[in-house]
């Protein structure tokens, strides 16, 4: 695992794109505030900028940084959930302005996986995270799900855990809006 992370490291400080594993499924990533690495993550994809990509952290208390205003309810929230739980917040900033939705808003997850956490760590910035899949196309459980397209397109193939069968899933997404109001958006 070492390995991956200072080659990923090397690739995201360029403005790389990279395929990796997180905790819930295969993912496609690079620098949260890195504009024109958002824009080939977007192309990969072959999906419309306008879809918002989610954002992933690795520790609750840099939240801040990055949502203006956090709802009481989304400490409460990350305090008790026991499964992978992306929150959209509204007010997001110091991330590109590519992946902040028209109402301002931001999707979040704090992530559990060991290397996300210490490649975010390390790199000192959120990565972006998006299912590594073209668009409209079925979520890959596996890294042996993955097109064959969006494995030539990133800079970096991260190694560790392509031999795992584990299935995994997309998170939970909840929007909470400034007064504390809920929307499941995925369960």
């Amino acid at each position: 695992m070492l390995d991956d992370i200072k080659a990923a490291l090397e690739i995201l400080r360029q403005g790389g794109i990279m395929l990796y594993p997180t905790d819930t499924i295969w993912g496609i990533g690079c620098d949260a505030t890195h504009e024109e690495a958002i824009k080939r993550v977007y192309e990969i994809k072959q999906r419309h900028d306008e879809k918002s990509m989610l954002v992933l952290l690795d520790d609750v208390e840099k939240l801040p940084e990055y949502v203006t205003e956090i709802p009481e309810i989304a400490w409460d929230l990350l305090d008790v959930t026991d499964k992978p739980l992306t929150i959209i917040y509204p007010g997001a900033r110091n991330l590109a302005k590519s992946l902040i939705a028209d109402d301002g808003s931001i999707g979040i997850r704090i992530i559990r996986d060991e290397f996300c956490k210490k490649v975010i760590s390390r790199l000192g910035k959120p990565l972006v995270s998006t299912s590594a899949n073209v668009s409209g196309m079925p979520w890959p459980a596996n890294f042996h799900k993955v097109d064959k397209n969006i494995v030539k397109g990133v800079d970096y193939v991260v190694k560790w855990r392509q031999s795992e069968e584990y299935r995994g899933k997309p998170s939970g997404i909840i929007k909470i809006g400034l007064h504390g109001e809920i929307q499941v958006i995925r369960e």
